[in-house]
């Protein structure tokens, strides 16, 4: 670009996008000459590492984000002999995917607000919502920022309750020095394009309850009977456990699911492993330029961060004030100038849903307000500082040409 000449780009500057690493590529590479596509050395490495970083036993990779927490809530379901139509807290603004797995095993969710603060699920709403038959409440970890835990884990611990960390959008993140996905029964990630870790597709549940690895090691796999889950498992050389082995590895003894992924996914997390401190620090170097650009542009609202977490910002989200700024004229503008945006996950208003559940979303007022107001931009590592600034020039000339008076 030549001095003086405004930057305009060639493409359109998304919400994500993919940097394949040499080492990603050798491990790839590594993993199709060893003719091992299925679950094998690089899965085992990832799923371990994973649930060290984030303070649990056991990992187990799959298909999805979603596939891992729909299994996660069937395993604690047979696990704990709960029923179909128990209810499952969650939070009114989310990917659908939190609720959907709710309604997929058969249980009743039930919606609880918003903090307006952090955009998560308010704590001193959560007990009001406890019925006879509330099982479990799955707390959503947006954006990239954990949930207040401390509060969560007492109500749970107080009404006997358990806990899924839906944590896809925030790997890595942290609570006060504690990584999420330790304070629940279950935590789970998603490793799909444009999330901190991208494998393409794929997702990783972690727990420190063995009883629960082996209910989704067998529900991810059809409902396989556990003596026999990876095709290693076969491997014994004792004849008297082969022969049990042998007679039990086509035995299926659950309603089970193909959610399984495969060595390569795993082989480009494990490329890209490594790089995670860079990812996060570059993630929030580019969420404070622009945090920083925004602090005086009348209109938005910029991202909060309370004292002692660490948000990884897998996605930098913005509110208006709608008195002053309409979010589909900014997201239009933006849009025409390749920035690509998406709305802040709108949850109740989804046609879907206003056709399951009816028209509620006045029963929730901050995330209605948020799902309405506020969209996010991309904040991955991928930007370069040209495309950073002019999203920074974007969003405030944005607020310049379309605000109104208040």
């Amino acid at each position: 670009m030549k001095e003086g000449t405004k930057f305009f780009p060639n493409r359109q500057i998304g919400v994500g996008a993919v940097s394949i690493s040499a080492l990603q590529k050798q491990y790839v590479n590594q993993a199709l000459d060893s003719g091992r596509l299925s679950a094998g050395p690089f899965t085992a490495a990832f799923e371990k590492q994973i649930a060290q970083l984030h303070g649990a036993a056991a990992g187990v990779m799959m298909n999805s984000g979603t596939g891992a927490l729909q299994v996660a809530l069937q395993a604690l379901k047979e696990k704990y002999a709960w029923n179909d139509g128990d209810e499952v807290i969650v939070p009114a603004l989310t990917f659908l995917a939190t609720s959907n797995i709710v309604l997929y095993n058969n249980m009743r969710p039930v919606f609880v607000d918003i903090d307006p603060a952090t955009y998560n699920i308010n704590p001193r709403l959560i007990e009001s919502a406890i019925t006879p038959r509330t099982r479990a409440i799955i707390v959503a970890h947006l954006f990239g920022l954990a949930c207040d835990m401390a509060p969560i884990v007492e109500i749970a611990e107080r009404h006997k309750l358990r806990i899924i960390e839906d944590a896809c959008e925030g790997m890595f993140t942290e609570y006060h020095g504690q990584p999420v996905g330790e304070f629940g029964d279950v935590g789970c990630f998603s490793t799909y394009a444009a999330h901190i870790l991208v494998t393409g597709v794929g997702g990783i549940a972690v727990t420190s309850d063995p009883d629960l690895e082996l209910l989704m090691r067998s529900i991810m796999n059809h409902g396989r009977d556990p003596v026999y889950l990876r095709i290693d498992d076969d491997q014994a050389r004792d004849p008297k456990v082969l022969s049990e082995i042998v007679s039990r590895r086509f035995s299926f003894v659950r309603l089970g699911q193909s959610f399984r992924a495969t060595e390569l996914e795993a082989a480009l997390g494990m490329g890209q492993l490594g790089e995670k401190e860079a990812i996060l620090a570059k993630r929030a170097a580019h969420a404070a330029y622009l945090t920083e650009r925004l602090k005086e542009q009348d209109g938005y609202r910029t991202p909060f961060v309370p004292a002692g977490y660490r948000h990884v910002f897998m996605m930098y989200p913005l509110l208006v004030d709608a008195s002053k700024l309409s979010a589909a004229e900014v997201t239009q503008y933006l849009e025409a100038r390749l920035i690509e945006t998406r709305p802040t996950l709108p949850l109740l208003s989804q046609p879907v849903y206003r056709r399951l559940f009816g028209d509620i979303e006045d029963r929730y007022p901050e995330a209605k307000n948020v799902a309405h107001n506020g969209f996010y931009v991309g904040c991955h590592p991928s930007l370069s500082s040209e495309e950073l600034e002019y999203m920074a020039d974007e969003l405030c000339e944005a607020a310049r040409l379309l605000g109104r008076a208040g």
